[in-house]
């Protein structure tokens, strides 16, 4: 009898709570919901706020990737020099000459990892100024065109919803 009532009890809590989950989102059900979708990559490579950063950014670390390529260069050098003349060098020139390209060879390792560490820095700092402009415009067209949800990455998503083009003309605009 007691298992009688407890399942009775746990059917009648799971239609109250079944009706009142019908009763509920019903009318959500009977409005259409507009959504839109819109591809953050194409916001990142294809706006002129993103190409006016690639160009601030090419300028802004031109001297020191001229100088990485620079280290590069003496590295191939010494270490190409230093197989050549392998052959007919002593001992202790060998071990020296070799000491000074394995140290060349720490040197422009360590310049090539800041350099790539602070374009990546940089790159991400413009890429979140790019964005906060982009979620400005979005929310604004969400609003003014009611869009219910506005989404991103998605995995395929019908043309008819991306509004990438319309942030894009607002992004460039806005600039």
């Amino acid at each position: 009898m007691k298992t009688a009532s407890a399942t009775l009890g746990k059917f009648v809590a799971a239609s109250a709570l079944g009706c009142f989950a019908l009763g509920t989102f019903a009318p959500a059900q009977a409005q259409s919901s507009r959504i839109a979708w819109l591809s953050p990559e194409r916001i990142y490579n294809e706006s002129k706020l993103a190409t006016l950063a690639t160009k601030k950014l090419q300028e802004e670390f031109a001297k020191r990737e001229q100088t990485v390529k620079d280290l590069a260069q003496r590295l191939k050098d010494a270490s190409d020099k230093l197989e050549k003349d392998m052959p007919t060098l002593n001992e202790g020139e060998r071990t020296k000459r070799q000491r000074e390209v394995v140290e060349l060879d720490k040197e422009f390792q360590r310049r090539q990892r800041e350099f790539r560490e602070d374009v990546n820095q940089r790159s991400n700092e413009e890429r979140a100024l790019i964005a906060e402009k982009a979620t400005r415009i979005i929310k604004r067209l969400a609003e003014t065109e009611g869009y219910d949800i506005v989404l991103q990455d998605a995995v395929w998503a019908n043309p008819r919803i991306d509004i990438t083009k319309k942030v894009l003309e607002e992004l460039d605009k806005d600039k």
